[in-house]
């Protein structure tokens, strides 16, 4: 049986490559301690790209949860034009209003939020290929990237992608501060939050942008207060997530 090509990483990445049935995040976290910063597992499937990265920022952990927002904003780079990636904050991945898959965040349990955590994993999964017999328009919600016209869709092209673009981003992150990745995730973000308090949606006529703690800051033009949309709360289930099939809800 032919092995799949390794993915051409730049430094200071290191694969580890999982075979199908496994599962990349639950991996990463697992070897985070010992394999260190830059250890990216891929999980070599036809049908999703399924990926985990280490990180070991330097600030201290209430803040370096914001990078699940350089994460989401180097996955969007391989975007055509014409199909622009879209998110729900804070982790789910759209494509023409439908879902495609989405990114998750784990940091070590009780880690002092105050000193720099031993690391954090990012991690993602993204519906390539759509399976099965059904109708295309029959899930008019989910999508995979092949139907919405992504083009170099190769064995790990957009991991490949994902990682130089997220080697830009810390730089950037490093040199000017987190303002850019700011405005970077924000310009991608679904126009409609839910409301906290009602359930209800908010769109138009808000201001929105990202706390120190990663918090989603959403203000009224005639509130004098924004509302605040807690990162650690979010996280602690992916809303793109399916329990069931261990892949992105259709």
């Amino acid at each position: 049986m032919a092995t799949a090509p390794a993915l051409d990483l730049p430094p200071p990445f290191r694969l580890v490559t999982l075979r199908e049935v496994g599962d990349a995040m639950a991996h990463a976290t697992g070897i985070a301690a010992e394999a260190g910063a830059g250890t990216l597992v891929h999980v070599g499937r036809f049908d999703l790209e399924e990926f985990a990265v280490v990180l070991e920022p330097d600030e201290p952990l209430w803040q370096a949860r914001r990078a699940i927002y350089a994460g989401s904003a180097a996955l969007a780079v391989h975007a055509p034009p014409e199909k622009p990636i879209a998110f729900d904050w804070p982790d789910a991945i759209r494509v023409d209003r439908g879902l495609v898959g989405g990114v998750q965040l784990e940091w070590p349990l009780g880690a002092d939020e105050n000193e720099p955590a031993p690391w954090l994993v990012f991690g993602a999964m993204i519906r390539t290929v759509a399976l099965g017999e059904e109708e295309p328009g029959l899930r008019p919600l989910a999508a995979a990237l092949e139907d919405e016209g992504f083009d170099d869709l190769g064995f790990g092209r957009l991991v490949e992608s994902f990682a130089r673009h997220l080697m830009s981003a810390i730089d950037v992150w490093q040199d000017k501060g987190f303002g850019e990745i700011e405005k970077n995730y924000l310009a991608r973000l679904s126009p409609s939050l839910p409301s906290p308090a009602s359930g209800g949606g908010m769109s138009g006529g808000v201001r929105r942008s990202i706390d120190e703690n990663g918090d989603l800051l959403v203000r009224r033009m005639a509130a004098t207060e924004p509302v605040r949309y807690s990162l650690i709360s979010a996280l602690s289930r992916a809303s793109w997530l399916d329990p069931d099939t261990g892949g992105p809800r259709k």
